[in-house]
């Protein structure tokens, strides 16, 4: 049996964006670098004037900077390789947690905002499961699984990370689509099943979404509802292309448009699935009371094939990383006897 590879961390592997955002800073230090030089004489002539000057020295001391800091995130992530597999048997449910990703989730009411407000609070609620299998719908127009049913918690929070109000191309508030969608994804078995709906309810189908509750509460699915935002909303926030907040959006009369929190519907969608509405707060969006309610459901035994055994490999990376460290201080320490080298090399240039 092959050995299954995974990060430990695998949200510290975002921070290898941070190459190539250094590859345009260095870049732009050179470009700068020869502009201010040409002020003064030709580029042909700086082997002459700066003998110390080497640009295969300073690149080769860039590359390896460039791979020591690769080497040292992905000995932060911590790559591990399973080597045992057993048949774990678990007692829990199964929950599917959908998720609005409309722009009205952006919204700053509950801070940071709507959505990153409740992706805070389900990051908590996967550190507490403990046998649940989850997974993640996110919808605005249309609904998709972000994540399918799984005790993948990991994988769970590498998913959630990836969510935002671009995930779905088409705006809107498809309620009554998400709860469908779960239904259709959940597995074909005997366990407890529920769904949170994590919305602000500003969906213009309302008797849709009800219907769809109701159908799921006859097939034994709960469902719960999480307003996300206050009663006295707030404008729906802009952003560029680099990310940064350029205004507020407007209708067609150029006036601010406000996002208020749907209550009555969603507790018409909680109610018709037999289940909870909390409304969040910048204190407590309210997840933990609701899974306090599911964690009452009868629990069914879950058997699934597993590693339950990991190894780190961290080090290799580690090592790598000092490689790269103690060349970094070589090339640095004997520059007087490689600088000869690599300027006979510029000049051939």
């Amino acid at each position: 049996m092959e050995n299954v590879l995974r990060f430990e961390h695998p949200e510290y592997l975002y921070g290898l964006l941070i190459i190539p955002l250094l590859i345009l800073i260095y870049i732009l230090i050179r470009v700068r670098q020869n502009r201010n030089f040409k002020r003064f004489a030709d580029l042909s002539m700086r082997s002459y004037l700066m003998p110390m000057y080497s640009n295969g020295r300073r690149n080769f001391r860039f590359i390896v900077l460039l791979l020591l800091v690769a080497s040292l995130i992905l000995a932060l992530a911590n790559l591990q390789s399973g080597s045992k597999m057993e048949e774990v048997k678990r007692e829990g449910i199964d929950l599917y947690l959908a998720v609005d990703v409309s722009n009205s989730m952006n919204a700053q009411d509950i801070v940071p905002s709507r959505l990153d407000r409740s992706k805070q609070a389900i990051n908590r609620l996967i550190g507490d499961l403990k046998g649940d299998r989850i997974g993640v719908i996110v919808f605005a127009d249309k609904a998709f699984v972000q994540l399918p049913i799984t005790t993948d918690y990991p994988a769970a929070r590498m998913f959630l990370s990836t969510v935002s109000t671009k995930s779905v191309a088409s705006q809107g508030t498809a309620i009554g689509e998400a709860i469908r969608l779960a239904m259709k994804s959940f597995a074909d078995n005997e366990s407890s099943k529920a769904i949170v709906i994590i919305s602000d309810g500003e969906d213009h189908d309302n008797e849709s979404a009800v219907k769809a509750a109701e159908e799921a509460a006859k097939k034994g699915v709960r469902i719960y509802t999480i307003g996300m935002g206050l009663a006295d909303g707030a404008p729906i926030p802009e952003f560029n292309a680099a990310g940064q907040q350029i205004g507020y959006r407007k209708d067609r009369q150029g006036n601010t448009i406000i996002t208020r929190l749907d209550e009555n519907m969603l507790k018409r969608i909680a109610t018709a699935g037999n289940g909870l509405y909390v409304r969040a707060s910048n204190s407590n969006v309210g997840l933990e009371r609701i899974y306090a309610d599911i964690d009452k459901l009868d629990k069914s035994e879950i058997e699934t094939k597993a590693f339950t055994d990991y190894e780190d490999q961290f080090q290799w990376f580690v090592g790598v990383a000092i490689f790269f460290l103690l060349l970094e201080v070589f090339v640095s320490s004997g520059r007087k006897e490689w600088e000869t080298r690599f300027n006979i090399f510029d000049r051939k240039q």
